[in-house]
C-alpha cells in the first residue's frame, strides 16, 4: 500500500453526524490525519450517532453507536473542555499545525467560542475553514437550524417524490446528509487545490439548502422555460420513462416477501424476447408488436406482465432476460447486496474496521478506486478521548506530567 493521496494534511474535525463526518470520512480514508474535537463533559452528546443503533451486541453508551464508528473510521479522537483558557490555547496550537479547520454546527458557534474566521486565521494565515450549515452563513434565512429531512423539504427535493395525485412522500432518509458530506469534501478538496497554487487559506461556507437546490436542474428549467411544474396532472408515476418509448418500463412483484424485479423494454426488440419468454397468447397481442401500441396499452401490459412475475423468483427472471439481451434486474434487499452479490464483494465496498471495544466490524468503504494511491480503512471510529494523549504527545510535544495536569483540572 502507498502513502495515502492526503497523508500530508492534517484536519482540525469539529464536524458530527454524517453531513460533516461524512465529508472528512473521505479526507481520512486518503490518508489526511483527521483528528475528531470532542467536548469531555458532555460525555459523547455533541454527535447523537454516538449512542445510536444500530450495535454490534447489547452493549450500550457513547463508545458503541454503529453509526458512529461507520462515518468516522480512520480518523483520531481527543476530548477538550473549550470553556477553559487552556483547553483553548491547546486547539489553538492545533490549528498552527493544522491544513483545514472542519465543522457543520449551526451558524456562528465556533466564532462564540472565539473560533471564527478571523481568528483561525490569525493563529495561521494560510488555514482553510471549512463550515457546512442549512443556509449557509450570509442571507436572511442563515440563523435558521437545519436537519438534513428539512434541507430536503425547503429545498424542493421532497416535492418532486411521491405518486400521482398524492402528498409528497420524501425518501425516507437524510438524503441531503451524505450529499452534503460528498459536497463538503469536494469544497475542502478545492481549497487544499487552491492553497497548493497560491498559498492562500480561505473560508468556504457551504449551504446544503444550496446544495439541494443544485439538483433540480431538469425541474427548475422545465419550470422557467415551458412552466411545468415537476408534480402536475396527466405525469406518469415513477416507475416509467420518461426518455424516449420505453414501454414496458418498471418494478414487478416476484416470489417471495416484497421482492420485485425491474425491466426496461427500449425497442420492439426488447419486447420481442420479454414476450418469447414469457410465451403465453397475451404477449404475442398484435397490438403491443410497435411502441406506439405499447405506450397506449401500458396499463394492461403492466397488469399482465406482474400477474407473470409474481409466480417465478426475481434473479431467475433477470438472468433469463439478460440472456435475451433485455435489461432487467432484481432488486437486492441490504443483505442479497452486501452479503451475497459477488461483483460487490470484488469492488471491496464493506471493509473490516477494527475498533477499540467494538472488535472488528464492516462497514461503509468508498465507492471509488485509484490505481495508484487508494483509500485504506482499517480503524473504526474512535471511542471518546481515545487518542487524547497521542494526540497531544505528538503533535503539540506534551511531557505525561502535563497530561496528567489537565486531566487532573479538567482541561481534556
Amino acid at each position: 500500500m502507498t502513502e495515502g493521496a492526503l497523508a500530508r494534511y492534517r484536519i482540525c474535525d469539529f464536524t458530527g453526524q454524517l453531513a460533516g463526518a461524512g465529508a472528512t470520512k473521505w479526507m481520512a480514508a486518503f490518508g489526511a490525519e483527521v483528528i475528531r474535537i470532542e467536548d469531555p463533559a458532555t460525555e459523547g452528546r455533541w454527535d447523537i450517532l454516538r449512542s445510536m443503533p444500530p450495535w454490534v451486541d447489547d452493549r450500550r453508551g457513547v463508545d458503541f453507536g454503529g453509526g458512529f464508528f461507520n462515518h468516522n473510521t480512520e480518523k483520531l479522537g481527543i476530548t477538550l473542555d473549550l470553556r477553559k483558557d487552556e483547553a483553548r490555547d491547546l486547539l489553538g496550537r492545533l490549528v498552527e499545525r493544522s491544513d483545514v479547520v472542519a465543522e457543520n454546527f449551526a451558524k456562528g458557534v465556533l466564532e462564540r467560542w472565539g473560533f471564527g474566521y478571523d481568528e483561525l486565521k490569525a493563529i495561521k494565515p494560510d488555514i482553510i475553514y471549512v463550515s457546512n450549515c442549512g443556509f449557509g452563513h450570509v442571507g436572511p434565512y442563515s440563523d435558521f437550524k437545519t436537519w438534513g429531512p428539512i434541507v430536503q423539504a425547503v429545498s424542493g427535493l421532497t416535492f418532486t417524490s411521491g405518486l400521482p395525485d398524492r402528498e409528497p412522500a420524501g425518501w425516507g432518509y437524510s438524503y441531503m446528509d451524505h450529499t452534503g458530506a460528498m459536497y463538503m469534501a469536494i469544497a475542502i478538496l478545492l481549497a487544499l487545490f487552491h492553497r497548493e497554487r497560491t498559498g492562500e487559506g480561505q473560508w468556504v461556507d457551504m449551504a446544503s439548502t444550496d446544495a439541494a437546490l443544485t439538483l433540480h436542474g431538469p425541474a427548475l428549467l422545465d419550470w422557467t422555460v415551458n412552466e411545468r411544474p415537476t408534480r402536475r396532472p396527466g405525469m406518469p408515476n415513477g416507475n416509467r420513462s420518461l426518455a424516449g418509448d420505453h414501454a414496458p418500463h418498471g418494478i414487478f412483484p416476484t416470489l417471495g416477501d416484497d421482492d420485485w424485479v425491474a425491466i426496461a423494454c427500449r425497442d420492439d426488440r426488447d419486447w420481442t424476447g420479454l414476450a418469447d419468454l414469457i410465451g403465453d397468447d397475451w404477449a404475442g397481442d398484435t397490438r403491443f408488436d410497435t411502441a406506439a401500441g405499447r405506450l397506449a396499452n401500458e396499463d394492461e401490459i403492466e397488469r399482465r406482465l406482474a400477474d407473470w412475475t409474481r409466480t417465478r423468483d426475481k434473479f431467475e427472471v433477470q438472468r433469463d432476460l439478460l440472456a435475451r439481451g433485455v435489461p432487467a434486474a432484481a432488486v437486492q434487499k441490504p443483505h442479497e447486496r452486501i452479503d451475497e452479490d459477488p461483483d460487490t464483494d470484488r469492488f471491496g465496498l464493506w471493509p473490516t474496521a477494527t475498533h477499540q471495544k467494538m472488535g472488528d466490524v464492516r462497514c461503509d468503504g468508498l465507492p471509488v478506486h485509484l490505481s495508484r494511491t487508494d483509500w485504506a480503512i482499517e480503524r473504526g471510529g474512535p471511542c471518546l478521548g481515545e487518542h487524547t494523549d497521542q494526540v497531544l504527545t505528538d503533535v503539540l510535544d506534551l511531557s505525561s506530567a502535563e497530561l496528567a495536569g489537565l486531566r487532573e483540572r479538567g482541561v481534556v
